[in-house]
């Protein structure tokens, strides 16, 4: 899991201000019950009438409620009005002090009592048995008082009702704004915070992959890798924008919400705590069985993706052989497979939702009921009731955006561990800490010094004792059986692997002492597999030299016997070429590979059996052209076809992964009997003489 917070440290600026902007939002998302509650009890029941102490009162109201009060209390009363009355419609009135809500407040403390007194007495009404300040039925008789003194005194009781539901109003109105204006911004960060995730963990993978040598290659599958560059980032990346948005909402939310409802006194907290837990355990259960499927949802989708990857390379294959069907087979298991995962586990998160509903509505029903009866007791109002259900469902929502993202966190942290497996992946050849360049005045001769190779975790090694000198301006031709080691023994010299045993020296230093980059300039290599990538036939020759002019395109693609097939159309070097060159024949791929690594003009030049799939016609004409236009260069051949390397000024044999043979064909001839069978299944007696 630590993985995929890491994926946020980057953004830690960013993902604090989301948690001041949320906790702002919910700030004012927590004050809308409480202005619904007052525009309840206040606007409506209460006429909009705030405290008990009225705006104003005849003189003779006065004195009729000063009776009831105490000495203490007489002098807050008479302090709470002006002392001069005057003249409303022929009534003598006192008008209320400009005093502060504290001020208000306090004196609704203090004065409630004899004014509800007063009030009961007036309308023939008995008051409650406990004569309390936080009595609700008390706290009624004072506010429809004052409401009946404001109104004696002329006041229109309609314009302040209308007062204060529309200030209560603005108020919400203004509180959703805020709120509208937090959401969007919350929701711009958060985007931006999973979109710059996704683009950094991509920009990361590509570049850690692209550095990996061939023994990384072989431990991670192409098809794994696929999956964790797209499913497994697009996951880490959208449950980023999720964390931001709820795992840092929901405490504020619950945390506004949790003191909102302490300071309410409304007595219902067990409804609330019965409800969280009833929606703690609920998610924990579908955790405790959904878990287990989420940990391999990864693995089949990167047993889907290398299905189809086969499938879709091999199609031609598989046509040839008539396996449709049980190609359709092995892909439908795997999708089957896949699709029973996410079926149980959609299922399992689906059933939430209606459970949740049952929850959330029996809470309300709950709270609605015991309310009812303390409503019916006077204890409570209205407006309270409505109030402490937003905020309860306000809570127990928090607790399941929390439950629910405690679902996903499992998933995306195994994407992100999959993810930083790769990425934590250093790469077993990089350039030592002294590494230094090659000389550009260097030559390209190659030497092996009894070097032996094995692959990593194998018991024997593929090549042993291999000990040779490739020269400029030469051609050394390696040949053998298929398995013998050839390609592995051309893939030590551009470091695609590093030698077990010996070393590999160019222009006399050592391989690995130098760095990646120089040695790499040097070769020009055209591997066994002709790979072309989309793009144009131009812009494939040009990726041994970006910089390369038409003219070197073209004489590049003249000497790799290219330009015939590529004049023939009408597109000539525009021509479109697909992904992979699915769109030219297995020839073609060979020589604008050889084209490609031609216009690079390197000292050493590297042919990996890249004359297979060529007539024998086009293969001398090809090698001629070579000799004449590279003939500095170190030139290494590996072949199958005798015919290939009849010419080399030396040639290795190859068996089992050693040197049979070393020399010229006529000394192969006379002294390597692997060599000399060969020759002879391959060859007439006129082209061996």
């Amino acid at each position: 899991m630590k993985n995929l917070f890491k994926t946020l440290l980057p953004y830690k600026f960013t993902a604090l201000l989301v948690l001041l902007l949320m906790a702002g939002q919910a700030f004012c998302e927590m004050n809308l019950p409480q202005y619904t509650q007052a525009l309840i009890d206040t606007g409506i029941q209460n006429r909009g009438i705030e405290h008990v102490i009225p705006e104003a009162i005849t003189t003779d109201e006065f004195d009729s409620a000063s009776e009831l009060m105490t000495a203490d209390q007489r002098v807050l009363w008479d302090g709470a009005f002006i002392d001069k009355p005057e003249q409303a419609d022929g009534v003598s009135v006192y008008r209320r002090e400009a005093l502060s809500e504290d001020e208000l407040d306090s004196l609704d403390a203090q004065l409630l009592a004899p004014l509800a007194g007063r009030y009961a007495s007036k309308h023939n009404e008995t008051l409650p048995e406990t004569i309390d300040g936080d009595d609700r039925n008390l706290q009624a008789m004072g506010l429809a008082y004052a409401g009946d003194c404001d109104e004696e005194a002329g006041l229109d009781l309609l314009a302040i009702q209308n007062s204060f539901m529309f200030r209560c109003g603005g108020m919400m109105l203004l509180m959703s704004v805020i709120v509208m204006v937090f959401t969007t911004l919350v929701s711009l960060l958060s985007a931006r915070v999973g979109a710059g995730i996704g683009r950094e963990l991509r920009s990361k993978l590509f570049a850690n992959v692209m550095s990996f040598s061939n023994a990384e290659m072989d431990d991670f599958k192409t098809s794994s890798l696929i999956t964790r560059a797209t499913n497994d980032i697009q996951q880490v990346q959208m449950t980023s924008t999720m964390m931001l948005r709820m795992m840092l909402m929901a405490p504020c939310i619950c945390t506004w919400s949790i003191i909102k409802v302490y300071q309410m006194h409304a007595h219902m907290n067990f409804v609330v705590i019965t409800g969280v837990l009833a929606i703690l355990s609920m998610v924990a259960v579908m955790f405790a069985i959904a878990m287990p499927k989420f940990k391999v949802m990864q693995t089949l989708i990167d047993a889907l993706n290398a299905v189809s990857r086969e499938m879709l390379t091999g199609i031609q294959v598989i046509r040839a052989f008539g396996r449709e069907e049980t190609e359709e087979e092995r892909f439908d298991t795997a999708n089957t497979n896949l699709y029973r995962n996410q079926l149980f586990v959609n299922r399992a998160m689906i059933s939430i939702t209606p459970m949740l509903m049952i929850i959330m509505y029996g809470l309300s029903v709950w709270i609605t009921w015991v309310a009812a009866g303390r409503i019916d007791m006077g204890e409570m109002q209205v407006g309270t009731m409505t109030a402490f259900i937003a905020y309860a469902m306000e809570i127990v929502f928090s607790f399941l955006m929390i439950a629910s993202m405690a679902i996903f966190l499992p998933r995306a942290g195994i994407a992100a561990d999959r993810i930083y497996e790769v990425l934590d992946r250093e790469t077993s050849i990089k350039n030592i800490d002294d590494a230094y360049a090659l000389p550009e005045d260097s030559d390209g001769e190659i030497r092996f010094e009894h070097v032996s190779f094995r692959y990593p975790d194998a018991e024997e090694n593929v090549l042993t004792d291999i000990d040779f000198t490739a020269r400029p301006g030469e051609t050394t031709a390696i040949i053998g059986s298929t398995g013998c080691g050839k390609t592995t023994l051309v893939n030590l010299i551009p470091r695609f692997y590093d030698a077990t045993e010996g070393r590999i020296t160019v222009a006399g230093r050592d391989v690995r002492d130098v760095t990646l980059e120089s040695l790499r300039e040097e070769i020009g290599y055209v591997p066994q597999k002709g790979i072309l990538f989309s793009g144009t036939v131009a812009d494939n020759i040009r990726w041994g030299d970006e910089e390369a002019s038409d003219e070197e395109v073209r004489l590049a693609a003249e000497i790799a016997q290219a330009s015939g097939f590529i004049d023939e159309r009408p597109e000539g070097y525009d021509r479109e070429v697909s992904q992979g060159g699915a769109n030219v024949s297995g020839g073609q791929k060979q020589r604008l590979a050889i084209a490609r690594a031609v216009i690079r003009k390197p000292k050493i030049m590297i042919f990996d059996d890249s004359f297979s799939a060529l007539d024998m016609k086009t293969d001398v004409e090809l090698r001629k052209a070579l000799a004449a236009h590279t003939g500095g260069s170190t030139r290494i051949i590996v072949a199958t076809r005798v015919g290939t390397i009849l010419h080399a000024e030396q040639i290795i044999v190859l068996d089992e992964g050693r040197i049979v043979g070393k020399g010229t064909h006529k000394e192969l001839m006379e002294n390597c009997p692997i060599y000399r069978e060969t020759a002879i299944s391959q060859l007439s007696e006129a082209a061996l003489a």
